[in-house]
């Protein structure tokens, strides 16, 4: 078969009131709008690296479900799977900063259009055409026709032999302990390629060295696992290779997130190119230190012009701050 798109993704993706003060949420009266959510913030990153991308959801047929459309649609993203309905709202989401250290989130997604998703909705040509699924750990959290969406995907991929992605992005405010892990190592299991933060690592495996984590993920062998580290970079082990990419250093984290969605970008848009593990690896580090350095969840997500001046700067020099 064919494949007609490079990526395909889903999820939930909300809007985003980012506040203007630097107060505790109960005394900011404006707020900039923006869009967050894990999976639409990839497929924006893709886009912008040259990739051919579709996602889709279920939005509320209200303005901010036809925001969040217009927004996604308008960066180059196909959106013809995307679904809207009378029944429930789009999601919300506040940030809240008290300082540049400390950050905080408030959901307004409990009963929102995107958790009535259901394994009903899938297109299954949609996925099949696709050469990558991305999902991520945050929507089987969303209820449980949700949960069987992203297996019924996952499902629909093997079948068609589209390489998954998976990025368990942990939200522990959507899980209880013992069901996130049950659900997330499911998902693991099943996945080609797996990206998890370290502290992610260890709450998966138990392990706490990233070595340790992507052999307690690997027991089976064949799939490639990339373990984040923060400004240390990152960890890559498949059966054949394996090594630490150094990250690159930030003198000032304007925004940390969206940083991990650039680096899964960065990853699949790697291995779309054929470019080796290192320096896929590489480019990822790269996109979430430049991602860092700016507000919003997708606004410091950079475009390959973009990313091959800041890759091709002195590497002793290099701090995306400067």
């Amino acid at each position: 078969m064919e494949k007609h798109l490079d990526v395909v993704t889903f999820g939930e993706t909300m809007v985003l009131f980012e506040p203007v003060q630097m107060f505790p949420l109960e005394y900011v009266n404006q707020f900039h709008k923006h869009i967050g959510g894990a999976e639409s913030n990839v497929s924006i990153g893709l886009k912008r690296l040259g990739h051919h991308v579709g996602w889709f959801s279920k939005l509320g047929n209200d303005p901010f479900g036809r925001y969040i459309l217009q927004f996604i649609r308008g960066e180059g993203v196909d959106t013809s799977a995307c679904l809207q309905t009378d029944v429930a709202p789009t999601g919300l989401l506040f940030k809240e900063k008290k300082s540049p250290e400390n950050m905080n989130v408030f959901y307004y997604r409990k009963h929102s259009a995107a958790s009535l998703m259901a394994p009903e909705d899938l297109d299954e040509s949609y996925i099949a055409n696709a050469k990558f699924l991305h999902v991520t750990g945050i929507t089987p959290a969303l209820s449980e026709t949700c949960e069987r969406t992203v297996f019924k995907a996952m499902d629909i991929a093997k079948k068609h032999n589209t390489t998954i992605v998976f990025d368990p992005n942990i939200r522990m405010k959507l899980w209880k302990t013992e069901g996130a892990r049950t659900v997330l190592l499911k998902m693991a299991k099943q996945a080609d390629v797996i990206l998890p933060g370290l502290d992610e690592g260890t709450f998966l495996t138990g392990e706490t060295k990233p070595e340790a984590i992507t052999a307690a993920l690997n027991k089976n062998g064949k799939k490639t696992i990339v373990v984040k580290l923060g400004s240390g970079g990152a960890y890559y082990q498949t059966d054949e290779e394996s090594g630490y990419v150094a990250g690159y250093p930030v003198s000032q984290v304007i925004d940390p997130v969206g940083a991990g969605d650039g680096f899964a970008a960065g990853i699949i848009s790697g291995m779309l190119r054929n470019d080796s593990l290192p320096k896929t690896v590489a480019r990822a580090n790269a996109i979430g230190a430049i991602a860092v350095g700016m507000h919003g969840d997708v606004e410091g997500l950079p475009r390959e012009d973009e990313l091959e001046r800041f890759l091709n700067t002195d590497s002793e020099n290099k701090d995306v701050n400067r």
